[in-house]
């Protein structure tokens, strides 16, 4: 197994206990790629129960098996450490435009060796596919090989477990992206369709809501009981040309994601999953969202995310 060594020690920051009456029932997590975070006391201070992980869809196919191995690691650490992990499929190469889609067949048989393997070590919540609009995925020219992907997942997890059907990034063209999804879907596996992820860090860092409600409002067309996670957001520290590094606007940007979670909850908005939890570092342009920095240094974000913490549920 891939052993990845924890960053070094440090005093954790205390998180003030709110008495339940006064919690919202959102859940709160953080996704990572690194076990470590597990083994860091700034994140065991926050007492988070929930994670994601995102896994090639061929992982276990590969002659090399670092990419099994590595979520075999972190889904172990995990389940160590008391937490949920919700393991999404994606893709095997994050070039744009580059990845080949997979076939319904090799989907097929691949999810069914994840479920095989992973449901035994404790994963109860799958991702049909990560970020399925987005040019770094395959899925994002094809939602009806998308929606294809949700039956084969459904039909190899069945209903005991919690499927992501859908995940989308909050960019334009996203609602004809879903619409196209559902329309690829009988009735019947609407209705299955019960939980859409939604990374939308472009609401929460540019102080809008305009996807986030769109989303929404689309999948409930299809489905009126949708549930919704924020399976990816955060507070950008640094992305590109068009976020330069700065700690405290990624602090304050944190709070807008707590802030769409609150105003969308009564239109189904269940779970918030930060990502991630280590950051890159400043200066290489680019995309830092980490809550603490690579080698474990308390940020900004993460002295926020301390006073938000107690008023959601784990």
């Amino acid at each position: 197994l891939i052993l990845l060594s924890p960053p070094p020690p440090r005093r954790p920051m205390a998180v003030a206990a709110a008495p339940d009456s006064a919690r919202s029932s959102i859940k709160v997590g953080s996704g990572d790629q690194d076990p470590a975070m597990f083994q860091d006391p700034n994140w065991q201070a926050l007492k988070l129960k929930t994670t994601r992980y995102f896994i090639p869809w061929d992982a276990l196919k590969r002659t090399n098996t670092y990419e099994k191995d590595r979520a075999i690691t972190y889904v172990t650490a995990a389940r160590a450490a008391g937490v949920n992990v919700l393991l999404h499929v994606s893709t095997d190469n994050f070039a744009l435009k580059k990845a080949k889609l997979p076939s319904l067949a090799a989907y097929t048989a691949e999810v069914k060796k994840m479920v095989a393997t992973f449901r035994p070590l404790g994963v109860k919540e799958w991702g049909v596919w990560n970020e399925a609009n987005h040019a770094s995925q395959p899925t994002y020219k094809d939602p009806k090989r998308a929606a294809q992907f949700f039956r084969a997942m459904y039909t190899a997890v069945g209903s005991k477990d919690k499927i992501v059907a859908l995940d989308v990034l909050d960019q334009g063209g996203v609602e004809k992206y879903q619409q196209r999804f559902y329309a690829a879907l009988t009735p019947t596996y609407r209705k299955r369709a019960k939980i859409v992820g939604i990374h939308n860090y472009g609401d929460v860092n540019r102080n809008r809501t305009k996807f986030t409600a769109s989303i929404i409002k689309t999948s409930r067309k299809y489905n009126k009981t949708s549930k919704f996670w924020f399976t990816e957001t955060g507070g950008l520290v640094e992305f590109g040309k068009s976020f330069k590094c700065s700690y405290p606007r990624a602090a304050s940007r944190v709070k807008n994601v707590f802030s769409l979670a609150k105003k969308y909850k009564s239109q189904g908005v269940e779970q918030v999953l930060l990502y991630n939890w280590f950051g890159e570092g400043c200066g290489k342009g680019r995309f830092d969202a980490g809550i603490v920095g690579p080698d474990g240094q308390t940020r900004a974000t993460c002295r926020e995310l301390v006073k938000l913490r107690p008023g959601y549920s784990r």
